[in-house]
């Protein structure tokens, strides 16, 4: 694989996981202050600030931890399955925001974010098998999703 190929699998495999951010982004941005604000939220719930910088880190973590699974090559039997399931929970993470935001539904963003979580700890399982690294890279992400879980789903609650 040549310098540039390398290089090329990097920056895009970044740059799709910051394209997933942006498409939830569109839809969270303009909720914050309106929608979300008049939401009753459990104790535990973050300050805004801290969910930018937060997703920032962990897209830019995801994206190094796909392309060394990608780097592995996609002709080798675990491989590809790990792939194709990293990129299944990268659509479901905008569509999160889609839903939760954009339709302004809790209960749809819970239904989403548990079919996330459940293909998030096998995409995990399964990038551990191939690479440490890049199964390790996804723990914080896998972190960061049920604490975001356990957020919706008390908003929920607290929302019926």
């Amino acid at each position: 694989m040549s310098d540039k190929s390398v290089i090329g699998k990097l920056v895009g495999s970044i740059a799709a996981c910051y394209g997933a951010g942006a498409i939830g982004s569109a839809f969270t941005t303009p909720k914050i202050p309106t929608w979300y604000a008049t939401l009753n939220k459990p104790s535990f719930t973050p300050p805004d600030a801290v969910f930018m910088p937060v997703w920032l880190t962990l897209y830019a973590l995801m994206g190094i931890a796909v392309f060394l699974i990608w780097r592995k090559g996609l002709q080798t039997g675990r491989v590809k399955p790990a792939f194709i399931l990293f990129w299944v929970q990268l659509v479901l993470n905008a569509l999160w925001s889609v839903v939760f935001f954009g339709y302004e539904s809790p209960a749809g963003g819970f239904a989403i974010i548990l079919a996330l979580g459940i293909i998030l700890l096998i995409t995990t399982i399964k990038f551990f098998k191939i690479s440490k690294t890049a199964g390790g890279l996804l723990v914080p992400y896998l972190s960061w999703i049920v604490i975001a879980a356990s957020l919706n789903g008390g908003i929920m609650i607290l929302n019926p």
